[in-house]
């Protein structure tokens, strides 16, 4: 957080608190030489500046809550930026509406690291969960920050895996830091702030209303330079977030499924509609490695850090993984045989084998499989 006088901080946090839009805040702030000049100013120069009556009268009135933010803003590894302060993240004033500050718990440098957003059901099924821990963990390997909402289901898988990985996590939640939503999610959460950042533009002590979280999504998609879909229905608020980036012009990755699993519909609609269809990791790596234009992620393949992952691979498997295994071969095999020996369903087969391809245990060539030598 920049210097300022405390005058001026607690004006700012006031203001946060008037109830005007974050793009009518940002306005008022560029107009005025400071938030204190704001509150200073007269009825008919604030009407000037195009405020209606009542958003004039709810500005001029005190309020009490301003010692709450000032109280939690004293708390270790809390902090607040502002749309002016130099580590406000570039890309977020791109957006047609800049959150006007950013609560946040935990490490800031982070937001300044290539991302990509994460996101999918809260209700995901256990391959899908499996797939985003894997492919979070494989990217944050390769350097690139994830980003979700620290929702149940793909969101928190996606947190976990990248906090396996090197580039740690970035949380944008649609509450205040006051509390942590969901609640199961808190030990999560105290993670992510040790290794990562958590944000979010609400007050402190605003509760995780519904409207709150497709505004939530706009600045999930907007640190990012891609989103990848995980598992999403048709009405799902990951092709909300899914539809901000596209409207930025981000880079949208979706994962396809078994055409009879409904959370696999949005991510077909999404293909449909441009996104790119995604099989590994590598194929975000390759559209995001030419945008990111980073040293640490042109230099994913460093031994030590792929290694030590890909050889314990094997004890990190669940039993049904290792079984589907034990009945490949080194040679060549179809999906089809696969299905005969395992007695596992085909979609379900498919899902093991895109992350067992991912981790470098199945290589896969003209629709057949086989499991590599290391």
């Amino acid at each position: 957080m920049e210097s300022r006088t405390e005058a001026e901080l607690e004006s700012r946090l006031r203001l946060i608190r008037s109830g005007l839009s974050p793009s009518t805040m940002i306005a008022l702030s560029q107009q005025f030489t400071s938030a204190e000049a704001i509150f200073n100013a007269r009825g008919s120069l604030l009407e000037g500046s195009g405020l209606k009556p009542n958003q004039i009268e709810k500005l001029q009135q005190p309020t009490e809550e301003v010692s709450r933010d000032m109280a939690w803003l004293t708390k270790t590894n809390h902090g607040i930026l502002f749309f002016d302060d130099e580590a406000y993240p570039a890309p977020l004033l791109a957006l047609s509406e800049p959150p006007f500050a950013l609560f946040h718990i935990g490490d800031i440098d982070y937001l300044k690291q290539p991302q990509l957003a994460m996101v999918g059901s809260r209700n995901a099924t256990k391959a899908g969960l499996q797939t985003a821990v894997d492919f979070a963990r494989h990217l944050s390997n390769s350097g690139i920050t994830i980003t979700s909402g620290l929702a149940h289901g793909i969101d928190a898988a996606s947190h976990k895996g990248a906090l396996e990985g090197i580039a740690g996590s970035i949380a944008v939640v649609a509450n205040g830091l006051h509390s942590i939503y969901p609640r199961s999610n808190t030990q999560l959460a105290a993670a992510i702030a040790g290794d990562g950042c958590i944000i979010s533009e609400s007050a402190v002590g605003t509760e995780p209303h519904k409207y709150l979280f497709p505004r939530r999504n706009r600045i999930i998609s907007g640190l990012s330079q891609g989103t990848l879909v995980i598992e999403a229905a048709l009405k799902s608020g990951s092709l909300i977030t899914s539809r901000h980036a596209m409207e930025q012009g981000k880079e949208v990755f979706a994962i396809p499924g078994s055409i009879h699993n409904p959370l696999s519909r949005g991510c077909h609609q999404l293909i449909k509609s441009g996104a790119k269809l995604v099989e590994s990791a590598q194929d975000i790596l390759e559209e995001l490695l030419p945008l990111v234009n980073s040293a640490p992620i042109r230099h994913t393949s460093a031994p030590e850090a792929c290694t030590s992952n890909e050889t314990d691979i094997s004890e990190e498997l669940d039993p049904t993984y290792l079984l589907l295994l034990k009945h490949m071969e080194f040679e060549p095999i179809s999906v089809d045989e696969l299905v005969e020996r395992s007695n596992l369903g085909a979609a379900e087969i498919a899902s093991m084998l895109l992350i067992l391809e991912l981790q470098g245990q199945v290589v896969s060539q003209n629709g057949l499989y086989s499991r590599t030598a290391g």
